[in-house]
This record gives structure tokens, C-alpha cells and sequence, in this order.
């Protein structure tokens, strides 16, 4: 027992630190509808990846780098005969092909693809704990500072312009925070699935919660209970850490939805009662 302790405390430990940056941070791109965007950011850090083993540069530098030039490249082809959605997808697709393409031919990295796609948390140690809190603490401390202003721009943008919120800059803010939490996602659920783990959680908060404090609290908790049960089921099923915790998150929320849909018909007969 000791020796699964062993393993099993510095993933879960990692997973549930994480998880109080992606649960708020969740409930934002929720309001600021930006979770296309969240997702263009997640495929990108694959080629990130790839070009920071290529340039032999720290991980975060390669991640920096094309989070900024996503940003920019959306700036660029900014149309409006297109939908903002559609044009996220696209970015998000090719992200993703760019970055499996970089990673298999430009990199000796092709045993590592799996990881670097879904995640492996129980590769994490105890020596790996103190700079993950520190990244999340850090992460924390931006979203606490940019925090009023960006739930007046997504209350009500006209409003927060006139009491003095550039929402240029604040934008700006919102993703730098976003793209430093895909950074440090990156080993916890991998590429694809760190939109999973930001969305899903808030989502189910969101059919429950009936204040913006509520939901960012159930958030949370929803998150936590989905980091413990995917790390353990990820031991008992043998699969992917990250492909665990997302499943038992989109589960949770299934089952929320169900639960949330019941007690609206069971109102609704109710009235029809009355």
C-alpha cells in the first residue's frame, strides 16, 4: 500500500492544486464565452512543445511563443463574414496537426506523443510539487488582481467602458493567464483534453450554481472530486491519467444535467398542479 501511496499522493496532490486554478479560471471562460478560444490555446501548446524540444528552450518559452502568435494570427484574420466559432476550430484543428507534425519528424519525441496528448499526472514526484504550487499560486494571484474587471466586462462590456476598463487590455490579461494554466495543464490532462478540464467542471456548476460566487465554489468542489476518482481510476482501469479525470468530469456532468433536468419538470408539474 505504501509503495501505490507513494505514487499515487504527488499526482493527486498535483491534480488537486491545479484544479483551484482551473475551476475559476473555467467559470471566466465561461462568461467571457471564450471556450473555443481555450481550446485554439490547449492544441497550441503541442507545437509549443515541439518547438521548444527543437530549439532546445524551456517548455514554457515554446508555449509563450505560439500562445502569442495565436493571439496575433486571430487579430490578423479577424473577418466578419466569418463566425468567430468556425474560425477558432480551424485555428484549433490545424494547431493540433502542426503540432503532432512537429513532434514526429522535427523531434525525437514520438514515444512521449500519448503523454503530451492526454496527460500522465503519476510521472510526477514530490520534486515536482513545490514548482507546480508555485506556477498555480502565481496564477492565482492574476486572476485575483484582472478578477473585477473581467466579470464587468462579461456582465456588461458598454458599462465597464465607461468606468475606465480597456477590454483590449484586460483581453489581453485573460489570456496570458489562460495560456501560463495550459502550460502547466499540459502534463496533467494533455492537449486535448485541457479545455475538458477547464469547461466541464464550471458547466456543472453552472446548472446548480444561482450566484457567480456559487458557481465558481461548487466549481471547485465538482473539480476535486474529478481529479481524485480520474487518478484513481486511471490506476484501477489502466489508462491515461488525463483521459480518466476528464471522463469522470464529463460523467459528473451528464449526471448534473440529468438531476438539473428533473427538478425542472418535476417544477413544471407542479405548477400545472397548481
Amino acid at each position: 500500500m505504501n509503495a501505490w501511496l507513494a505514487i499515487i499522493a504527488p499526482a493527486w496532490i498535483a491534480g488537486s492544486v491545479l484544479a483551484l486554478l482551473s475551476a475559476p479560471l473555467g467559470c471566466l471562460v465561461l462568461w467571457r464565452r471564450m471556450a473555443f478560444f481555450a481550446d485554439a490555446l490547449a492544441h497550441g501548446t503541442l507545437l509549443g512543445v515541439a518547438l521548444a524540444v527543437w530549439w532546445q528552450l524551456p517548455m514554457g518559452v515554446g508555449i509563450a511563443i505560439i500562445s502569442i502568435a495565436v493571439v496575433l494570427g486571430l487579430v490578423l484574420i479577424d473577418d466578419e463574414r466569418l463566425p468567430v466559432d468556425a474560425v477558432l476550430a480551424v485555428v484549433a484543428v490545424s494547431l493540433l496537426c502542426l503540432g503532432l507534425l512537429a513532434l514526429t519528424q522535427l523531434t525525437d519525441q514520438q514515444a512521449n506523443v500519448l503523454g503530451f496528448l492526454f496527460g500522465n499526472l503519476l510521472e510526477l514526484d514530490w520534486a515536482d510539487l513545490p514548482l507546480l504550487a508555485t506556477s498555480v499560486l502565481v496564477g492565482l494571484g492574476l486572476l485575483i488582481y484582472i478578477w473585477p474587471a473581467q466579470i464587468k466586462l462579461a456582465t456588461h462590456e458598454a458599462l465597464a467602458r465607461i468606468q475606465g476598463i480597456n477590454p483590449a487590455r484586460q483581453r489581453l490579461f485573460f489570456m496570458g493567464v489562460l495560456a501560463g494554466f495550459c502550460a502547466i495543464a499540459l502534463q496533467a490532462v494533455g492537449s486535448l483534453l485541457i479545455s475538458g478540464l477547464l469547461v466541464l467542471p464550471a458547466l456543472s456548476a453552472r446548472l446548480w450554481a444561482s450566484s457567480p460566487k456559487q458557481m465558481v465554489l461548487l466549481s471547485l468542489l465538482i473539480a476535486q472530486v474529478g481529479v481524485t476518482l480520474g487518478v484513481w481510476g486511471s490506476i484501477w482501469l489502466d489508462i491515461q491519467t488525463g483521459l480518466s479525470i476528464v471522463l469522470i468530469l464529463a460523467i459528473l456532468f451528464f449526471i448534473a444535467l440529468f438531476f438539473s433536468k428533473l427538478k425542472t419538470l418535476r417544477f413544471w408539474s407542479a405548477e400545472r398542479r397548481r
